[in-house]
């Protein structure tokens, strides 16, 4: 039996996402099926429920909804249905279960509340035969393949292209600023080789971590710090940018690592604020995204440019290798983090 090395899965998975995503992208058309029958009936707004990754990931979405579709769109808290018997009127409202495994009891019965409630009732997952496929009535296969690993990373990327697919094709589109998505995703992982390593050979001992960002990009952060904890078991925490200036900022010192997630656009634009008060308290700056070069840090990290709503699909590249990268110096596994299974069951 041939025996396994630290990490082998997560590594092997990261490097698979560019093909992933490239054939993610000639599934568009499948895609555009499932959201020709929500652009028939437009709906009055949208619901996301997820957890985990798949929570940042509908966080992206909510984005993608609001600006992209003109939509109202929010993130829903499962246990309103599963723990307090909430049952609000959803006609005519949009419901999207985001869930790689599709195996989660709350996501699987929040699902069936809002069908019965009138929604119109969407799944996307990487398990098309799971018990939350068939609790919804429609559902986007993100396709991305067994995952191994217990941290997600290619099933992450592939859903928010998956997403993006979806949300794009209701409004219309035929994912035109997607096509070379999975050139852009193995230029991005070969031209942040040097910065990654020079990323893990700095923080190796740091203790406390965080990560920022702003727009489409907070999504980013959110997940950078879940990798970060579930693999490296860093104090890991994520803030808007906008909300770290809100109060947080005044507990960072010469002894926190930032990561900050800088993309061009509008939400890249709006960081350099951020990391000037960040930079002002002694903070030590990694700039990850297609606009590091234009904001003060000690280190930057380049994400191949692309259009923004499509710039997180990218720059979680680098940081799932960071994360990967400080898990092994460490002395950790990431294929095998304490107390995670890949399938977490909650109500």
């Amino acid at each position: 039996m041939t025996q396994q090395h630290p990490g082998e899965h997560m590594a092997a998975e990261i490097s698979e996402q560019p093909a992933v995503l490239a054939g993610l992208v000639e599934r568009q058309g499948e895609i555009a099926e499932v959201a020709e029958k929500i652009s028939q009936k437009p709906p009055r707004f949208a619901l996301l429920a997820a957890r985990g990754s798949s929570d940042h990931a509908a966080l992206y979405a909510k984005y993608l909804i609001e600006v992209l579709l003109g939509l109202p769109a929010g993130l829903v808290s499962p246990s309103t249905t599963t723990l307090y018997g909430a049952r609000p009127d959803l006609k005519d409202v949009l419901f999207v279960t985001v869930s790689q495994s599709g195996g989660s009891p709350d996501l699987i019965e929040v699902t069936e509340a809002a069908r019965r409630q009138g929604a119109l009732t969407v799944s996307v997952t990487n398990t098309p035969d799971s018990p939350l496929r068939a609790a919804a009535e429609l559902g986007v296969d993100i396709g991305a393949g067994l995952e191994k690993a217990v941290a997600a990373t290619k099933t992450y990327s592939a859903t928010l292209l998956a997403l993006y697919l979806f949300i794009d094709a209701v409004r219309g589109g035929k994912a035109a600023d997607a096509q070379k998505l999975g050139d852009l995703a193995q230029q991005t992982l070969d031209g942040a080789a040097e910065g990654v390593q020079r990323a893990v050979d700095r923080y190796r001992f740091v203790d406390r971590v965080l990560t920022t960002g702003r727009g489409y990009s907070y999504a980013t952060a959110l997940e950078g710090s879940l990798k970060l904890a579930e693999t490296s078991y860093l104090a890991a925490r994520a803030y808007s940018g906008a909300d770290l200036l809100h109060g947080p900022v005044a507990a960072v010192d010469g002894e926190t690592a930032v990561l900050a997630v800088t993309s061009a656009g509008h939400g890249g634009e709006a960081m350099g604020e951020v990391l000037e008060a960040v930079g002002k308290r002694g903070a030590d700056v990694l700039a990850v995204g297609s606009a590091s070069a234009d904001v003060p840090a000690a280190l930057r990290i380049p994400v191949a440019e692309t259009a923004e709503e499509l710039a997180p699909i990218l720059e979680i590249l680098p940081i799932q290798r960071i994360a990967l990268g400080l898990s092994l110096a460490r002395g950790g596994d990431p294929d095998s983090p304490r107390g995670l299974l890949k399938v977490t069951k909650t109500r």
